[in-house]
């Protein structure tokens, strides 16, 4: 089983956004018993909100399937309990970092290094633009949906 945490700075927009992607992506592939995904927050910002409006909106669009969401503070010890830990920017890398320690297992990733690009996925609560948001999400989940299988 292969296990991938999200993070995002709040865990209100990106990080649950991705989570329910992915999540939808292996329910497709039918590879649900194979993953557990989850997401979490660097900050403390807003443990215990429910997602972003604008989350479930596109989700909701997109026909993707979502439950109840609190966000929750990532913990030093995610990272043994994960395959996988995956930030939306570089700012993420940074907390992740600063709350895990070193990356002594290569663990910690930006979701667009999947699809070769070092780039961030601009935060939708400052922009506003949840579809580009989502529409970089998708390339990167698939991408790195891609990416496990392959090494399956």
């Amino acid at each position: 089983m292969k296990k991938v945490l999200f993070v995002c700075l709040g865990n209100i927009c990106r990080s649950p956004m991705a989570e329910y992607v992915f999540k939808e992506i292996v329910r497709k592939e039918r590879k649900d018993k194979n993953f557990q995904i989850a997401s979490a927050a660097t900050s403390t910002e807003e443990i215990g909100s429910d997602m972003h409006y604008g989350t479930k909106e596109i989700l909701e669009r997109y026909n993707i399937p979502y439950k109840k969401h609190i966000a929750r503070q990532l913990k030093k010890e995610d990272y043994n309990k994960y395959d996988y830990i995956i930030g939306m920017d570089s700012g993420n890398i940074r907390g992740i970092l600063r709350i895990v320690g070193e990356d002594n297992k290569n663990k910690v990733h930006k979701l667009l290094e999947f699809v070769n690009e070092d780039k961030d996925i601009a935060d939708p609560w400052y922009t506003g633009n949840f579809k580009k948001t989502y529409d970089d999400i998708l390339k990167g989940c698939m991408a790195l949906y891609n990416s496990i299988i392959q090494k399956l």
